[in-house]
């Protein structure tokens, strides 16, 4: 996804973000009163998107996860902020933000598609705080330039594990669900996008 910041009055706060969001014809992230503008994906990153949620859903759905797609708010930090992962996966129950019916709270796979306006906050700002999350075990960030994904595993100790992953390769998660990334990448770097 494409971001940018949207001008609007200062010190906007999560509950009036929530209403103002709510009626908007496009998905806003927010972060402590700024609102970005999450314009649409190219070609190639959505269909990225597409490929990793048909194979995470057909692997986690007999365990009792669900997959969701990038529509999906995710609340993080009591409401400091709310984001829109590309993909998400839940297992086990689905929590919500109290007061609310679109606010997950407790992912457990996190995948964002990088693009080159989102790579610094999807590696930086949004990453830490994803790791605030005590329900995500696993954040993916998957590479529209070559056929890569980078794997960021929470050990039992809470301790983040790195492994990146190319040609020829699998990622295998915490839950043992597998992406191949020959599967995942054939036929879509051709695509546009970027």
């Amino acid at each position: 996804m494409v971001m940018a910041r949207v001008e609007m009055r200062s010190g906007l706060s999560p509950a009036e973000f929530l209403v103002w969001e709510r009626e908007q014809p496009n998905k806003h992230e927010y972060f402590h009163g700024q609102v970005f503008d999450m314009a649409g994906g190219s070609p190639r990153h959505n269909a990225l998107s597409a490929r990793i949620t048909g194979r995470l859903d057909a692997q986690l759905a007999p365990r009792g996860c669900i997959t969701l797609s990038s529509d999906q708010r995710i609340g993080i930090d009591l409401g400091a902020r709310y984001v829109y992962p590309d993909v998400t996966v839940i297992c086990g129950p689905v929590e919500l933000q109290e007061g609310t019916t679109d606010v997950v709270v407790n992912p457990t796979i996190v995948v964002e598609v990088l693009s080159s306006s989102t790579e610094q906050y999807d590696r930086g700002l949004k990453w830490e705080a994803y790791q605030r999350l005590p329900s995500v075990t696993d954040y993916l960030l998957v590479s529209q330039v070559e056929p890569r994904i980078e794997h960021f595993r929470r050990d039992a100790n809470g301790t983040w594990i790195y492994r990146a992953a190319a040609t020829g390769d699998r990622i295998t998660l915490t839950n043992s669900a597998v992406l191949d990334i020959d599967a995942v990448f054939s036929g879509v770097i051709e695509l546009p996008g970027g």
